[in-house]
């Protein structure tokens, strides 16, 4: 019997466990941290081994293939020793996608990758299209494979993800743009980050679509390369990305409706609707519908851009007291995030800005920090860095290491007319659990 070993007990974690044990697999499941009882209940219910608080290398080393949580580094001594062995390395999405048989839309890139994920879910389940949401949003693909396979999923994928996806092969894939992130992971190397990226259309045929903003700095040339021969170096727990020849469909700025209803401010979003609308639109391509069936898809098409409810934590509009407008972007973990969600801004704002710094150059926000701000609070365990980029702006500043210091510093710098912006541009594990915990306590904070 071939032997399964799942690294980390999260909602892909115990997805994939379960289907592994459906499929006939040995399953060991371990985490070096504690599993949440639920989670303890659901291996439980389904009969797999677990181990908590530490990793048992006899049974782990034994393993015919693992599946890793996608937060646990190559650098992590246990997966240092599989790389050594040899063993296979996989993503859930990878593992999971070998017993589907549902198509996938799979979207990935630096920024805009939820809301487009978000945004092409919901207009497919308004079709009532039989539609599976999963990746790093909602439910574990794994599960809902072995729970209920759906026709379709939409699927948000990171570069972490992508790492350890060798076969897997989208129908449609999204590759929304690339900027500097994660770069802690990579080397502080940005082709190393970019090649990552570019692993969403491995494999793929002219069959299937490839759909990407033709403007980003990188993803045009990216193609060239590959076209003419480019063999990229994986990560060490990857393997070579055998490349794809799929049919493009790149669009631009042009391309967007300046008369569209989409409800969502910024130019980012107006991309992020152009490219769930290319997408959905290839989907249908591969479905064989009668003209009938396609008219009434775009009628409901047209109806969901004009009420699609945006994303939590992705520039949402939490309370408007005083004159003073709240705003959490919590989900903007990198640079260019904050850079689109200071765009979007048409009032004065106090911007709120610090975290886990993930190899950050905020030279790329300065002068639209000295256009758009009327203050920075800075937020986190260590702000020199932050310090020594905006200070010599001349704003008014505040050093904070809470969220409840920050709402504080907020509310005492702000006047009325002003937005108090939560656009980190960091990740969040210095003072909070995850992005959402930090997204909610400032809206709990901000209301009150």
């Amino acid at each position: 019997m071939k032997k399964l070993v799942i690294l980390g007990a999260g909602e892909s974690g115990v997805g994939t466990a379960i289907l592994g044990k459906q499929q006939g697999y040995d399953v060991f499941v371990s985490d070096m941290g504690s599993i949440k009882p639920r989670y303890k209940k659901k291996l439980d219910e389904a009969g797999v081994r677990w181990e908590e608080g530490q990793h048992t290398e006899k049974e782990i080393l034994s393993a015919t293939e693992v599946v890793k949580s996608p937060g646990i580094p190559d650098t992590a001594p246990m997966v240092q020793a599989l790389i050594s062995k040899g063993t296979p390395i996989l993503a859930e999405l990878e593992f999971a996608k070998r017993y589907s048989k549902g198509k996938t839309i799979c979207i990935t890139g630096s920024n805009g990758k939820t809301t487009t994920t978000s945004l092409i879910y919901y207009i497919m389940k308004k079709w009532g299209i039989d539609v599976g949401l999963a990746g790093n949003i909602g439910r574990s693909y794994a599960l809902q494979v072995a729970t209920q396979d759906h026709d379709w999923y939409v699927l948000e994928i990171s570069s972490f993800q992508l790492d350890n996806m060798f076969t897997f092969r989208a129908d449609v894939a999204v590759l929304m743009n690339i900027t500097p992130d994660h770069l802690d992971r990579y080397d502080f190397n940005m082709q190393n980050y970019v090649d990552s990226k570019m692993r969403i259309v491995q494999n793929m045929t002219p069959k299937d679509t490839f759909v990407y903003w033709a403007e980003d700095e990188y993803i045009s040339d990216e193609l060239q390369k590959r076209l003419d021969g480019y063999a990229p170096k994986p990560t060490p727990s990857s393997r070579p990305a055998v490349s794809g020849n799929p049919t493009l469909a790149p669009f631009t700025d042009k391309d967007i409706d300046p008369n569209s209803d989409f409800p969502l401010p910024g130019k980012h979003n107006q991309r992020n609707m152009m490219a769930a609308v290319s997408a959905v639109r290839s989907a249908m391509g591969k479905m064989d519908l009668p003209m009938g069936q396609q008219c009434k898809m775009e009628d409901i098409l047209t109806r969901c851009l004009k009420d699609f409810p945006g994303v939590e934590h992705r520039l949402e509009k939490v309370i408007e007291k005083d004159g003073i407008l709240w705003i959490n972007d919590s989900k903007a973990t990198n640079v260019d995030a904050c850079h689109v969600a200071l765009e979007a801004m048409s009032r004065p704002t106090i911007l709120i800005v610090g975290g886990k710094d993930k190899g950050n150059d905020y030279n790329d926000i300065k002068s639209l920090v000295k256009e758009k701000c009327c203050g920075i609070v800075y937020m986190g365990v260590d702000n020199s860095k932050l310090h020594a980029a905006f200070d010599e702006l001349g704003l008014p500043i505040a050093d904070t290491h809470s969220m409840k210091e920050c709402v504080e510093a907020c509310r005492k710098m702000a006047k009325k007319g002003d937005v108090v912006l939560l656009s980190p541009c960091c990740a969040s594990f210095d003072l909070f659990k995850n992005m959402e915990d930090r997204g909610e306590q400032f809206k709990t904070l901000a209301k009150e």
